[in-house]
């Protein structure tokens, strides 16, 4: 359960940030910027490469959020909501505390180990 946890967890992390990065910077500095700028060229850039980038990782992260829950034996509503709230920028890491924190409480032995120094 741990390493199934782990898996999703760092998923749901670069999804998460790579989304952030594609709606929150790439789409503006592609459609709110002038054709033919440096800005607009970024922006392209990044909404082409990123998001070719970022729908491949979302299939891991999708295969690795089912592996999970059907560890965690989760209802389909809760693996419903997790599975789409990783469409949603910001929300995909409300939903990554959400599955973990439930995952831990539900298996304590995910839980992390902490040293006393």
């Amino acid at each position: 359960m741990k390493n199934a946890l782990l898996r999703y967890r760092v998923m749901a992390t670069i999804v998460g940030v790579l989304l952030i990065v594609l709606i929150l910077v790439g789409v503006p500095l592609k459609y709110l910027t002038a054709d033919g700028t440096g800005t607009h060229s970024a922006g392209d850039f990044i909404t082409e490469y990123l998001g070719i980038g970022h729908g491949y990782l979302y299939m891991i992260f999708l295969v690795m959020a089912l592996l999970l829950a059907r560890r965690a034996r989760w209802d389909i509503g809760f693996t419903i909501v997790t599975l789409l709230c990783g469409t949603v920028p910001v929300l995909s890491f409300w939903a990554e505390h959400r599955a973990t924190r439930r995952v831990r409480a539900e298996y304590p032995e995910t839980a992390p180990e902490h040293s006393t120094v």
